[in-house]
This record gives C-alpha cells, sequence and structure tokens, in this order.
C-alpha cells in the first residue's frame, strides 16, 4: 500500500506522536476576516482524537 500523496502534504507526526494539520479558511476572502482571527488560523492545530485512527491509515504505509 502507498501513502497517501495528499495526506502526505497536509499533515506532520509531532514528537509524542500526536498529528499536527494545518487550520481551514485562510487562503481567500480574508478582508472580512478580522486580524485576530486570520492570525489564529495561521498556527497549526492537533487532529481530533477520533480522526486519528483515519489520517494514520492514510499516512502508514504498509499496515
Amino acid at each position: 500500500m502507498k501513502t497517501k500523496s495528499g495526506a502526505k502534504k497536509r499533515f506532520k507526526f509531532t514528537g509524542t506522536g500526536k498529528i499536527k494539520r494545518k487550520r481551514a479558511f485562510k487562503s481567500h476572502i480574508l478582508t472580512k476576516k478580522s486580524n485576530k482571527r486570520k492570525r489564529a488560523l495561521g498556527h497549526a492545530a492537533l487532529v481530533h482524537k477520533t480522526d486519528e485512527s483515519r489520517v494514520n491509515l492514510m499516512l502508514t504505509v504498509g499496515k
């Protein structure tokens, strides 16, 4: 099985094994969003516990 190339580009593992992701809604129509909101969207977030198994499946090779 190959790693999903889309997932490979979107997710990274932390040192403790959690999965980091980028936040949505930062790509366009930014004029109506506040500076505070846009700044917050720039920070990375963790994948929710319920979705971790799905993302792991996309990232792991041969499991």
